[in-house]
């Protein structure tokens, strides 16, 4: 295996690209330190989660680059991209990460709006008389 690994990862709209190579624990997300690009520090957390799951989080560098959705949405995918890279590095992380539930694909999405309602679920307002 070369010195690094490629995974995606999807989660709502949004696809992330994530390359992990060995490293000092920097993140960049599309070209930004991951402080810059996701400004709320919760964000920065989920997207650490599955290195530090596995206690590597300052051996690895991470690169990815994500489209499509909302902030959210974003660090879902890419949180989903590392922990199938770091699967792809060393076989023994799949126990733990598909344990802590990233290596899951949320299938929930936005349900579309019907025809005849006001939102998706919500109907317009009804009188009997």
């Amino acid at each position: 295996m070369a010195d690094m690994a490629y995974a995606t990862g999807r989660r709502k709209t949004s696809v992330a690209r994530v390359w992990l190579k060995p490293g000092n624990g920097n993140i960049i997300i599309n070209k930004q330190p991951i402080n810059e690009y996701f400004r709320r520090e919760t964000l920065g957390l989920v997207v650490r989660q599955p290195l530090e799951e596995v206690g590597v989080l300052q051996n690895f560098d991470v690169m990815a680059t994500v489209s499509g959705g909302g902030w959210t949405g974003q660090a879902g995918a890419v949180k989903m991209g590392i922990a199938r890279c770091l699967v792809e590095v060393d076989e023994k992380n799949k126990k733990p990460l598909r344990a802590s539930g990233f290596l899951t694909r949320d299938a929930r999405e936005v349900e579309r709006k019907k025809s005849g309602q006001k939102k998706a679920r919500k109907r317009f307002q009804f009188s009997k008389r």
